[in-house]
């Protein structure tokens, strides 16, 4: 299983930019928020046979994720400049951990849902968890886990898409008030080189 950092500082393509971690608690979540501000770039497109091309980075979008208390899963909902929600990705994890400059990082169990607004859905990397459990890299109650989760994943958030993107945008509209009142941003290694080419 491959560990990942929610500041998505190496192999996602970008790094450096501000990224912001807090706790949230409303009556939509409860858990662990971070957000990514991606303040440039050129713009990154997936094609979804609804949507069409759906951009997931470049400059103005901003990635929320959400480590919900109780759950096996981190969402990323990938907003567009405009602050419309361009897709969902849900992977679902084993568990989360903290780096010791206190960036979350989560221990992905190869299963993913994705989802967008206009309604394309799909489950992916089944081969990988399938191919994991082949090798031992997990054991048969972790496959099992997965499974499940991803069921209660497609029952809880995907059976009614619109009122889970309505949540998003709500939840984002929370995070980024909290950064407005003067939430700062939890910088990494990379933020900071950065900010300090540009003074």
């Amino acid at each position: 299983m491959k560990r990942k950092r929610l500041d998505r500082d190496l192999g996602w393509g970008f790094q450096g930019f501000p990224y912001y971690q807090f706790r949230l608690e409303l009556p939509e979540f409860c858990g662990l928020a971070g957000l990514i501000d991606i303040i440039s770039g050129e713009p990154q497109y997936w094609h979804t046979e609804r949507a069409g091309n759906v951009m997931t980075a470049g400059a103005g979008m901003k990635w929320l994720q959400l480590v919900p208390e109780g759950k096996s899963r981190m969402l990323t909902a990938m907003f567009l400049p405009d602050g419309r929600l361009s897709v969902c990705y849900i992977d679902i994890i084993e568990r989360l951990e903290y780096d010791p400059d206190g960036v979350a990082a989560y221990v992905d169990k190869y299963l993913d849902v994705v989802f967008t607004p206009q309604g394309d859905l799909g489950v992916f990397d089944r081969d990988e968890l399938d191919a994991a459990l082949e090798s031992r890299d997990i054991t048969r109650p972790q496959y099992d886990s997965a499974l499940k989760e991803c069921e209660l994943i497609l029952s809880e958030l995907c059976r009614d898409i619109p009122k889970t993107s309505r949540m998003l945008c709500k939840i984002l509209k929370t995070a980024l008030e909290r950064i407005e009142s003067g939430e700062k941003p939890l910088y990494t290694k990379y933020q900071k080189e950065i900010t300090e080419r540009g003074n």
